[in-house]
């Protein structure tokens, strides 16, 4: 391309400003000393003080989903990523059911732990759900990431049976003739579409994971899995009769989801059992830690770290203490004062208790009931002392 010459140059450029006069820059503020203060040292304390106001930086997660219940807004639900976000504003009524899920395993996570010194407690207002404690790549955490797939898997499956998905319905799969051992059946009725429930679960919870590719996101999808295969291994078989006075001629029948406490205390076995693992030095696979440990099987909770004793408050393991808990006197499981205490004693207060008690039915229709009240003896946990809580933080 031939350059144009100079005067057809200038011809193309704009006409050239006049620029006002600009004033003198007022004088540098001096420093205390007297000399006048370098621009770097001012960039320096802006720098200083950004730093200062600008929050921590936390490790969020989906399960935040949880505590937004109908409220939930893709673009505002933090700790997801861009896969996750995709999925959020493609199925906003999936992420219903996915909220709906978090909420079911959270729950069944700490009935799971009620007796235990670490108790699956949630922190109000925190997009983490469950604090520090999660950082560690422990038992706990292993259990927590089962049981939450698990939970989303049975939250969707259970949701599109019941008709409240526009993407799902029941399973298309189970057709045709089939027999047990109760004889030939053919499948019927509606059911529990499982293959869609896993398959969105898998979509949906495996993305950051599968983003990060280190050695703790290893352990999360393998735990993931085993939270899925676990709502799977409890679909049971339903069936109703056809026949003459109720006799069973012909059965029809359909798979059923079983409630969800057989998939949380099963997951709850396999954390007693739970192998610790170390990454393989391609960090593709697991090996046991120590020699002599037992390989993990695809069924087994995996995990890295060992656990704290999560006896006293702290912060940067994530342990809130066990401190004002109530114990059993009497027990001598992890319940019991002298585990769940950690061997610094127990309160006992005397409380009056009111229950409805001696309930008759009265015709028609009406159930009225006394009032009881029964005073028991409730024993809580002493905090350490002061000494003794500084030397363990």
């Amino acid at each position: 391309m031939l350059r144009p010459s100079g005067a057809e140059e200038a011809a193309q450029l704009p006409p050239r400003r006049v620029r006002a006069p600009v004033p003198a820059p007022a004088p540098r503020p001096a420093a205390p000393d007297g000399s006048p203060a370098s621009p770097r040292l001012s960039l320096a304390c802006l720098l200083l003080l950004l730093l200062l106001t600008l929050p921590a930086r936390v490790d969020t997660s989906w399960w935040y989903i949880g505590a937004l219940g109908a409220r939930v807004i893709c673009d505002n639900i933090p700790g997801l990523v861009s896969r996750q976000r995709q999925l959020c504003q493609r199925y906003p009524d999936i992420m219903r059911s996915v909220g709906e899920g978090a909420r079911e395993w959270i729950r069944e996570c700490q009935h799971q732990f009620r007796h235990h010194r670490w108790n699956c407690t949630t922190l109000d207002r925190d997009h983490t759900v469950f604090g520090r404690v999660m950082l560690r790549s422990s038992r706990e955490a292993a259990f927590v990431y089962a049981i939450s797939s698990a939970g989303v898997v049975h939250a969707i499956t259970r949701a599109c049976s019941q008709g409240e998905l526009s993407v799902c319905s029941c399973d298309p799969y189970t057709r045709g003739r089939h027999h047990d051992q109760r004889g030939d059946f053919d499948w019927g009725g509606c059911s529990d579409n499982i293959h869609y429930g896993v398959r969105f679960a898998k979509a949906f919870v495996d993305a950051k994971e599968k983003r990060l590719k280190d050695a703790r996101a290893l352990m999360n999808l393998h735990n993931n899995r085993c939270g899925r295969t676990a709502v799977r291994r409890f679909l049971k078989l339903e069936c109703k009769c056809h026949g003459v006075s109720g006799s069973c001629t012909l059965r029809t029948c359909w798979r059923a989801l079983s409630d969800f406490r057989r998939t949380g205390d099963y997951l709850r076995r396999r954390y007693d059992g739970a192998v610790q693992v170390t990454a393989t030095q391609d960090g593709a696979n697991f090996t046991a830690a120590r020699q002599g440990y037992r390989r993990a099987t695809r069924t087994d909770l995996v995990y890295f770290d060992n656990s704290p004793d999560y006896c006293v408050l702290d912060k940067a393991a994530g342990s809130l203490g066990t401190a004002g808990r109530v114990c059993s006197k009497t027990s001598k499981g992890t319940d019991g004062c002298e585990i769940m205490c950690c061997g610094r004693g127990y309160d006992t207060t005397r409380v009056t208790r009111v229950t409805q008690c001696e309930c008759k039915f009265h015709w028609c229709c009406a159930v009225r009931c006394k009032e009881c009240r029964n005073t028991v003896d409730v024993h809580t946990c002493k905090a350490p002392k002061k000494a003794e809580w500084l030397d363990q933080t």
